[in-house]
């Protein structure tokens, strides 16, 4: 701690309180940060930190101060960036030696309340330069070392707006910093101050002082407020939802919940019923989520926390559109909107239900120790349009140690079926309902397409090599490299990249060896080896089950399912069935497409030439893969063009 400074100044000698009452309801706690990082406008966006804490108690009525305050904080990685060595002056010796952050804090609480007693103040409220401090670091690095933070940490007054509000002809007030607002008031500063930090709240109160005297209503009136708790709600197809609140997420781990994602953006304000979870076409969440904020200034803060951490894992934020969160969150079923209009519940999902289970057999499942809420009325079962039930089921729960008790369930036996249990969110129901309400999965073919590009010779020796968790940003090349040596023995165009329902890579591959000795090779000297940072799993497969998974089918630990939908093989008379014009391949694009067989012998009729499918453009997909990538050439061939089919193609 710093020594104390001189004695308060007391009350201007030509101020009236009586006639210029201050609209603030208290004193006012001056609090300035830093982190091991970036600094300013960046602070907290590289998830280091907080290394330093200064602050100083300012009382309105009187127009008084308190003792100016300096802590350092003990930071788990010690290493400081270049900028933040160069302007504080700290070393990673001195920062060893101090306090961890819940010391700091507590100081901080017990000297902010004595110099409140001090100086006569009442209740206090924060005030920063800017949210950063705040909503970026202090909330963040509580969350992750699961810290509880005071109620005062809740709401602050940002100093930028109430300067911004009283003068509105300056710059914006995200632009506007200490220096800035001290040269617009033609405030004299100490230019000789270098003790990091200090100077800072000496000029922050040194405008607080100024702007008192202007005797505004609106002055400190309307503090800043972060939400202590996601609220869980629901959304509607009709809602109409700004694009410039939205964000998504993408790595998030399988089992992540919405309160998970909330967490990840603690500090931040969340509106309520703003994270929806995606889904595959499985109806299994693909690590993707979109966020909705409160407002814009709250999504810009949130891409600031493109790649950081959810345990181990790094996590991606992009813009998103508003009209995207409603397609995954909304829905017009006035039966999830009445199961999900309860506020303050926990949602759980129950899958592998008996096609013959009620509701009397659920909640005796669960048992009297984890009672649903408002039994039958708190349980929702999904049906396929014909009424048919899916196996899939709905439940709510009063709070979350109920929910605790009832995941305990989890793989228990109802009847000769076991039942896996997770957490859900209220945008996953909506998901869920809207994929069976929505018919078909293929409705009736349109029109032929060009068949795929390269041969897939059927066959059910094991000579292809499946690779699992493959990292996003993974291309062909860092997947021959990943192979080393046994790159040598792929087939000709034998590397096949799968993307997911939207477009982007699914993590998985799929390798064509030239026998079924290399592929096992290969599988054992690769198993889970390591490509950027992620452990990829490498297991030997038949081309059959490869095929099968292109065509939209699933190969799990367990086996193969098939397709979503089985079609017939169709020959060529059968085009003239086909309605409208039909699509022209250009003479030079078709040279690029070899007629091929793709599907097995068995269900190929005698002659015709296997062909690409599309249906039609109103048509949702809900398939495993919707794009095919054909591979570059083995490492030491000449090189190849990577060709992408559009996302609309499904090969069949």
């Amino acid at each position: 701690m710093t020594p104390p400074p001189p004695p308060p100044p007391g009350p201007d000698p030509g101020a009236d309180p009586a006639a210029d009452p201050c609209p603030c309801p208290g004193s006012l706690v001056v609090l300035f940060g830093a982190t091991a990082g970036a600094l300013g406008r960046d602070l907290g966006s590289d998830e280091t930190d907080l290394i330093l804490l200064v602050w100083q108690v300012v009382e309105p009525r009187s127009r008084q101060v308190g003792t100016l305050h300096k802590s350092l904080v003990r930071a788990e990685a010690a290493a400081l960036s270049t900028q933040c060595r160069e302007a504080s002056g700290l070393s990673a010796d001195s920062l060893a030696r101090a306090e961890p952050l819940d010391k700091v804090l507590q100081q901080f609480s017990q000297l902010v309340n004595g110099d409140v007693a001090l100086l006569g103040g009442g209740p206090y409220m924060l005030c920063t330069d800017g949210q950063q401090l705040l909503r970026q670091v202090l909330h963040p690095e509580a969350s992750r070392k699961n810290l509880v933070l005071p109620d005062t940490f809740f709401s602050f007054y940002d100093l930028r707006r109430e300067f911004h509000m009283q003068h509105p002809s300056t710059c914006p007030a995200r632009d506007l910093t200490v220096a800035t607002m001290a040269q617009d008031l033609g405030l004299e500063t100490d230019a000789t101050e270098d003790d990091f930090g200090v100077w800072e709240v000496k000029t922050m109160v040194a405008v607080i002082l100024d702007l008192l005297k202007e005797s505004s209503s609106q002055l400190f009136s309307k503090p800043e407020v972060i939400k202590q708790k996601y609220e869980t709600g629901p959304c509607s197809k009709a809602d109409v939802v700004d694009s410039e609140t939205v964000v998504r997420a993408r790595g998030l781990p399988w089992q992540s919940s919405d309160q998970d994602v909330a967490r990840f953006f603690k500090g931040l304000n969340v509106a309520r019923g703003g994270v929806a979870l995606c889904l595959n076409a499985q109806g299994r969440r693909n690590g993707e989520a979109l966020i909705r904020f409160v407002d814009s200034e709250q999504r810009d803060l949130a891409l600031q926390r493109h790649k950081h951490h959810m345990g181990v894992r790094y996590i991606e934020v992009y813009k998103a559109t508003g009209e995207e969160f409603v397609k995954i969150a909304g829905g017009t079923s006035l039966e999830v909107a009445r199961f999900l209009s309860r506020e303050d519940q926990v949602i759980l999902r129950l899958r592998g239900l008996p096609f013959s289970a009620g509701p009397m057999d659920v909640l005796g499942f669960l048992g009297p120790e984890c009672p649903v809420t408002g039994g039958a009325e708190g349980l929702l079962f999904v049906r396929h349009p014909d009424g048919r039930p899916t196996g899939d089921a709905f439940a709510l729960f009063a709070c979350e140690e109920l929910a605790q008790a009832a995941l305990r369930r989890h793989k228990g036996m109802l009847g000769k079926r076991y039942i896996e249990l997770f957490r859900s969110t209220a945008a996953e129901v909506q998901q869920v309902l809207n994929r069976y309400a929505s018919g078909p999965l293929l409705p009736t073919l349109t029109a032929p397409l060009l068949p795929i590009p390269f041969p897939l010779a059927p066959g059910t020796g094991r000579d292809c090599v499946r690779l699992r968790g493959l990292p996003y940003t993974a291309t062909i090349e860092d997947i021959l490299s990943f192979l080393g040596e046994a790159a040598a023995d792929i087939r000709p165009h034998g590397v096949h990249m799968v993307l997911n329902q939207q477009g982007r890579p699914s993590g998985d591959a799929f390798i064509q060896m030239t026998s079924a000795e290399r592929a096992l090779a290969t599988a054992q000297r690769c198993h889970k080896k390591v490509m950027k940072e992620r452990y990829v799993e490498v297991v030997p497969c038949s081309t059959e089950e490869m095929s099968r998974v292109l065509m939209g089918g699933t190969l799990g630990r367990s086996g193969m399912s098939p397709p979503p939908c089985k079609l017939p093989c169709l020959s060529p008379p059968t085009y003239a069935t086909f309605q409208g014009t039909p699509t022209l391949i250009p003479t030079e694009t078709a040279a690029l497409y070899p007629s091929s067989a793709l599907l097995p012998a068995a269900r190929v009729p005698a002659a015709p030439t296997p062909v690409a499918y599309y249906p039609g453009p109103a048509t949702q997909l809900y398939l495993n893969y919707t794009a095919y990538y054909p591979s570059l050439m083995p490492v030491g061939d000449p090189p190849r063009t990577v060709l992408q089919a559009p996302k609309e193609w499904v090969c069949l």
